[in-house]
């Protein structure tokens, strides 16, 4: 066994609990230590906290424009998903989502004007542990891993807690299934997004990791079996009483509004149905997709979130309590600047507006002048337009930002539109076209859209053309904008995206470009855990074959 940086490094302090805030119930005056949360109290105030400042707030490296979990590995994955852009050069963010080539209207070719040239190339001279927080590629490796290594504590400590009264079943298995999704969740975003990964089973004060690397799809199979394993708990909770109030102590209760809230158990499993349907879908091309995946997919899609459900969500507060109440920590808000703010709004995302979409009436406004930016850092983030705050004032319309603290809601996980738009694809792809585009119909009216709805007759390609849109647009900001890009298979080198709205680095609108992004599928681990834990041997490969 060897000592693991990112687990060492960071969880040492962070499983303390010493950065306490006031928004979660770690900031008790008995605030738990994991040698101090022995008790019912302690337990869940430690497996609140532990969740949400582990998973989404502390590392060793952060700064106010990246370093958080939402405007750090989310706003990575929306850049490269081409919704969102960005000029700052903090950990490459300008350069991770420039293409290798876009060539205009005229024929121009514009190069990717960066050193290193390709995409391909910068994520590798990024990813060294030389580094440190410059690495694009080391913070959702480490908040995930802070994250299962939290949910680990929180099963020991669930084994040593004396729980109370008649429900102190039901009051443990909930505990347990709190710390099997959020398991569940880290380890699908980390077979989502790197090449290899390792799973991690031990309690947390061991410190201690293995080197012993697996594939991706074994760890996206590690992460449907915590969601297993999570279903299994819920299933043991059989008192409604001390279930609800349990969970109600796990959510931070500013949190429970809107669509987050204290989810019923049959809510929560639908929300874990979802999520594996999700990791089925974005971890395949599209193109490779089989009749039993698109099967299996519209299955859990079936008993997946309803548009009454609640979902696991995020909002800021006062106390910046693990967002911070910056505009830069939160991905969809940092894109209503024009030419000061940390990200862009991307015109190839207002593109896919379809006509008269009342979202983009409410959300996307006109810059008083082009956005042009630093043509070193390539031009396709030149835009010309941003976000509003808080919408137009459209009555029903669904808003992406909001600067008022706790009004922009953050969806976490899985979502309504998510699952509706999941099913969507599974049954255009499986010929039952006319009910995929009522799926379709059905999210935007959900989201205010005030589209004619697309009716039957449909062809197949027509109807995924309208679905591809949508997810661009009912999906945006929530981190699933790259894997879309990926699994559409527009992003290699060999690939490109065509009839691309551009703007040229002298402001003139190019309407019919073409952009090779040539962007890396899946990240090779980050040199900050291997440079600490080598893979040992039999180790699945580290580092993905693709130059």
């Amino acid at each position: 066994m060897k000592n693991n940086k990112i687990l060492v490094g960071i969880l040492g302090v962070t499983l303390s609990l010493t950065a306490c805030k006031k928004d979660l119930d770690i900031t008790n005056v008995n605030s738990p230590t994991p040698s101090s949360a022995q008790n019912e109290n302690g337990a869940v105030a430690l497996a609140q906290g532990t969740i949400y400042l582990n998973g989404f707030y502390n590392l060793k490296y952060s700064d106010g424009v990246y370093g958080r979990f939402w405007a750090g590995a989310m706003g990575f994955s929306e850049i490269m998903g081409d919704v969102i852009g960005a000029e700052a050069a903090n950990a490459f963010m300008n350069q991770i989502g420039c293409p290798n080539k876009v060539t205009l209207d005229n024929g121009t070719v514009v190069l990717n004007p960066s050193n290193p040239k390709t995409q391909y190339e910068l994520v590798r001279y990024a990813n060294q542990n030389s580094q440190g927080g410059s690495n694009t590629t080391f913070y959702e490796w480490a908040y995930m891993y802070n994250m299962i290594a939290a949910s680990n504590k929180i099963l020991e400590l669930a084994d040593k807690t004396t729980f109370t009264g008649a429900g102190a079943a039901t009051k443990k298995a909930t505990i347990q299934a709190w710390a099997y999704w959020w398991k569940g969740y880290a380890y699908s975003r980390i077979g989502s997004t790197y090449y290899a990964g390792i799973i991690q089973n031990q309690p947390t004060d061991a410190v201690l990791t293995n080197g012993k690397y697996v594939t991706k799809e074994a760890i996206i199979a590690e992460a449907g079996s915590n969601f297993d394993k999570a279903v299994t708990a819920l299933g043991a909770a059989t008192s409604t009483a001390d279930y609800t109030a349990m969970l109600g102590k796990l959510i931070p209760a500013y949190l429970q509004k809107g669509k987050g809230g204290v989810l019923t158990i049959d809510m929560w499993k639908r929300n874990i149905n979802t999520m594996k349907a999700r990791n089925i879908l974005v971890n395949t091309l599209k193109s490779s997709m089989t009749s039993s995946q698109w099967s299996n997919i519209l299955t859990l899609a079936n008993d997946g979130v309803r548009a009454t459900d609640l979902v696991f969500t995020a909002r800021t507060d006062a106390n910046g309590s693990f967002i911070e109440s910056t505009v830069a920590d939160k991905v969809g808000q940092a894109a209503t600047t024009g030419s000061t703010n940390t990200y862009k709004l991307s015109e190839r995302w207002v593109q896919d507006f379809v006509a008269g979409d009342k979202r983009k009436d409410q959300n996307v406004i006109t810059l008083a002048s082009v956005g042009l930016f630093n043509t070193d850092r390539g031009n396709s983030f030149n835009t010309r337009y941003s976000l509003k705050y808080a919408g137009t004032g459209l009555t029903g319309v669904y808003t992406y930002a909001n600067n008022v603290i706790g009004a922009n809601e953050i969806t976490i996980a899985g979502s309504y539109e998510e699952n509706e738009l999941m099913k969507a694809e599974a049954l255009i792809m499986t010929g039952q076209v006319d009910l995929g585009a009522a799926s379709i119909d059905a999210v935007r009216t959900y989201q205010g859209a005030g589209l004619t709805a697309l009716g039957t007759g449909l062809t197949q390609a027509a109807a995924y053309e309208q679905l591809r849109r949508e997810r661009r647009i009912a999906l945006a900001f929530k981190g699933l904008s790259f894997y879309d890009a990926r699994r559409w298979d527009i992003i290699a080198p060999d690939k490109s995206r065509t009839g691309a709205v551009v703007i040229s680095s002298t402001g003139v609108v190019n309407t019919n470009a073409t952009i090779v992004y040539g962007f890396l599928d899946y990240w090779d681990v980050p040199d900050n855990e291997l440079a600490y834990n080598p893979a040992e041997a039999g180790s699945a490969p580290t580092k993905n074959p693709k130059q």
